[in-house]
């Protein structure tokens, strides 16, 4: 498959889908570009915007596009824990409208967290503490309780970055990570390779 992998952080979501694929990811930051690069070295990694990167190259024959930009301006955090408000940031919206629509004909999937508001776009499929919009089902899975957990500001999902030496929030980018298997489980669905309702061993 041709993949589009926007906002790839160092590749949370991407971890399990092998290396039979073209991929190439998006990541605006070039420390993290350059610490996907190293764990991915057969995917092409450009250091863009991601957002005005898929605009510009939606029809490029992709097969698969996923996208999770980033989820700050959304998440219950925007309220709890902010000394001003902030408006929630839209091209989570205007990505899903976008590719919802005749420019692009292949499969699509956008991950966010599950806001602090009621969506304005019903997701597809509610998992973990994620919201999936995708032109695809996605049936269902459950998580083995502990599985999102950070250990201190090193580890996640077999990604370990304590000797990373980047001025990048560590503990940030491993609470962007998305749990490999559920990045797995919806790649198989995009494939059509549907899973039934079980829990990740």
């Amino acid at each position: 498959m041709k993949i589009l992998n926007l906002y790839a952080g160092i590749g949370g979501n991407r971890k399990l889908w092998g290396d039979e694929h073209d991929i190439t990811a998006i990541e605006y930051n070039p420390e993290i570009a350059a610490v996907y690069q190293d764990l991915f070295p057969n995917d092409k990694v450009i250091v863009t915007d991601a957002h005005q990167y898929l605009v510009e190259n939606v029809m490029d024959g992709w097969d698969f596009i996923w996208s999770s930009p980033p989820c700050p301006s959304h998440s219950r955090i925007n309220t709890d824990g902010q000394k001003a408000p902030r408006y929630p940031e839209m091209s989570l919206y205007q990505q899903i409208i976008m590719l919802n629509n005749n420019w692009y004909k292949g499969k699509w999937c956008v991950e966010n967290v599950i806001p602090y508001y009621a969506p304005l776009i019903n997701p597809a499929v509610e998992m973990g503490r994620h919201l999936f919009w995708a032109k695809f089902k996605i049936p269902k899975v459950g998580l083995l309780s502990g599985i999102q957990g950070i250990k201190g500001s090193n580890s996640r999902y077999g990604f370990n970055i304590k000797n990373l030496k980047i001025k990048h929030d560590k503990r940030q980018i491993l609470r962007n990570l998305v749990d490999p298997n559920l990045g797995l489980h919806i790649l198989k669905c995009a494939r059509e390779k549907v899973v039934t309702l079980e829990t990740f061993a």
